[in-house]
């Protein structure tokens, strides 16, 4: 028997516990980043049984957002087995088992034996374009972010400190020109990504910001089983509780999933409620009903999501015909 890894992940620390054949625990807490993983890795190989290579290991951690996505990159990177778990399952997991108190250390040790006893699906990293797309596109978010915050501060500033800020902005914009053009390169260089690109501008309300984001936060379509899968990754599936008639409640969305994804449909599902046939419909539909401006969007970002996974997986351009009549 294999051991198995059970890694809790959150956005300071790792909390690891390693599940051995004699069914004992060893539990580490690492940071998460680049030292934490190195940290990590020479741990691993000092705790495994004799003669086992990491290889043979088996790591299970839950997708937390984006938090895990940078460890699980690196045990990918080591041949190391690694399985990325949606948190529901483990949490069903854990109440089958009877477990009441609820700590970083007993949630990595439930991921440990939730490995050993489901054995689940391998996580399939992302190719090296997308890797690349990936971190310009976060660098291009925090970059947006800081000229927002100094743009911010230049309206209130006295005025000794104004030209400092305004050096700042050209100096952001400068530097906010060249990430978006090594993003349009990285896409052109891709055969992939560039295939997917022109897919996705067939589809009306999504633009040069939304498409590098969704190529970079989706990957591969194809590992997504089905629409819902995707749509549950993105964090849009409903949070409904129901129980005999005196609960039944729906609560939103579901908190877990990749927030990012999530957060760059709200405006591309506004503007395709105006400009794209098939989203347009659909939110006139709910508007005729009297659903609340919020449900509106929310839902129109669920149908421009199943959309996005229409064309991406059929790799045929937007046809309004198509999804016009889709309840999704």
């Amino acid at each position: 028997m294999t051991s198995s890894l059970g890694v809790d992940v959150s956005k300071a620390k790792l909390d690891v516990a390693l599940l051995n054949d004699e069914g004992k625990y060893r539990c580490k807490v690492f940071a998460n980043s680049g030292m934490g993983f190195a940290a990590l890795h020479q741990w691993l190989q000092t705790h495994l049984p004799q003669g086992q290579e990491l290889a043979a290991l088996h790591v299970c951690m839950e997708a937390t957002g984006s938090y895990h996505e940078p460890l699980a990159l690196h045990l990918h990177d080591l041949g190391v087995r690694v399985s990325v778990v949606n948190p529901l399952r483990v949490k069903r997991f854990i109440e089958l088992e009877g477990t009441r108190n609820k700590t970083d250390q007993g949630d990595s040790k439930s991921l440990a034996r939730f490995c050993r006893m489901a054995s689940p699906e391998l996580w399939e990293a992302p190719a090296p374009g997308v890797r690349a797309l990936q971190a310009l596109v976060a660098r291009l978010d925090a970059l947006q972010e800081m000229r927002q915050c100094e743009a911010n501060r230049l309206e209130v500033a006295h005025g000794v400190v104004q030209a400092s800020l305004h050096e700042m902005l050209a100096t952001l914009d400068k530097t906010i020109a060249q990430v978006k053009a090594q993003i349009r390169q990285t896409i052109d260089d891709d055969p992939h990504l560039r295939g997917r690109a022109q897919l996705l501008h067939s589809i009306p309300g999504l633009g040069d910001r939304t498409i590098p984001q969704l190529l970079a936060y989706i990957g591969r379509p194809e590992r997504f089983k089905s629409v819902k899968a995707l749509i549950a990754y993105a964090s849009l599936s409903p949070a409904i509780r129901q129980s005999g008639t005196s609960l039944n409640k729906r609560g939103g969305t579901h908190a877990q999933g990749h927030r990012q994804l999530k957060h760059a449909l709200y405006f591309p599902a506004m503007v395709a409620g105006r400009h794209n046939p098939a989203v347009a419909a659909f939110w006139q539909r709910l508007k005729a009903q009297n659903k609340p401006g919020k449900v509106i969007v929310v839902a129109c970002m669920h149908k421009l999501l199943a959309i996005v996974y229409g064309v991406l997986k059929s790799r045929t351009p937007f046809d309004a015909t198509r999804f016009c009549d889709a309840n999704t």
